[in-house]
């Protein structure tokens, strides 16, 4: 569910705009950890805390979204358009998923309960076809 996005002017900053567009640039759903090993080599004074700090101002914005996927690390993207992910159980990689499947869901849960619904999401958990075919040669 996406956050209410924040009307306050954002603060220009060369580390907040790399972030974003390491974001732009990846299908891969990074975690802030790998953001930060990203971003190191450009910024030598980059704390990890830094980098969490500017995933929250964007997430804020409603520039990014963080993926909770079952994992002990959140992940993040920059695709804020509708979409479901396609999680792995195995190696954990998270696959978009673009073709909108439910798009009257909102206005019948709405109807139905009474409810205003603001967003929401979708995840399937499952085998990506990688590990399937890892497994088939394992066996």
């Amino acid at each position: 569910m996406q956050k209410s996005v924040s009307s306050k002017p954002l603060r220009r900053s060369r580390q907040r705009e790399r972030l974003l567009d390491i974001l732009r640039g990846t299908s891969t759903h990074p975690t802030a950890g790998c953001l930060y090993d990203m971003l190191k080599p450009e910024f030598p004074n980059l704390s990890l805390g830094t980098v969490y700090r500017n995933l929250a101002v964007l997430i804020e914005k409603g520039l990014v979204k963080k993926i909770d996927s079952g994992s002990t690390f959140d992940r993040f993207e920059a695709k804020t358009t509708p979409h479901y992910h396609l999680i792995c159980r195995e190696c954990g990689t998270i696959i978009d998923f673009e073709k909108r499947m439910f798009p009257e869901i909102e206005t019948i849960i709405s109807n139905e309960a009474d409810f205003t619904v603001e967003g929401h999401r979708i995840d399937f958990f499952g085998t990506c076809s990688g590990c399937r075919g890892r497994n088939r040669n394992n066996s």
